[in-house]
């Protein structure tokens, strides 16, 4: 199933925000960035302007970045990509409301399960504190 649209991020300046402005964390297999609720100083930055509404009411977002270095095959990539956004939305209702999150696979991903991805991402979030510790 499809990650619904209110969840994605879909264009180049909203990733290079949170590239620029967010928190990150690293493991073996992925990397994520994290960028707080968006602040109205920020918002004015992005050619599409957030909804400037209470930030509680905004969902949590996310954006998966795997590059050339990963697979040199599209399908490869979107392979992983699938992986990962699945991982994402088993996570999605304990995440805070209002941030951002730019997941990025490095090439050792190929040597990981989906319980793996999981189990990471899990782990890279509650570094970020972002997600709650418990299931």
């Amino acid at each position: 199933m499809a990650l619904p649209k209110q969840h994605r991020l879909r264009h180049f300046k909203e990733f290079a925000q949170v590239y620029r402005h967010g928190r990150r964390a690293k493991s073996p297999h992925l990397s994520v960035r994290v960028l707080d609720a968006v602040d109205p100083a920020l918002a004015r930055e992005s050619a599409q302007p957030f909804d400037l509404q209470p930030q509680t009411q905004q969902p949590p977002r996310c954006g998966i970045s795997v590059s050339q270095k990963v697979s040199k095959q599209a399908v490869g990539r979107n392979l992983w990509k699938r992986r990962i956004r699945a991982a994402f939305q088993q996570l999605l209702p304990r995440l805070h409301p209002g941030i951002t999150v730019v997941i990025t696979a490095h090439p050792t991903v190929q040597q990981c399960d989906y319980r793996q991805i999981l189990q990471e991402l899990e782990q890279l979030l509650m570094q970020l504190e972002v997600i709650d510790g418990h299931s």
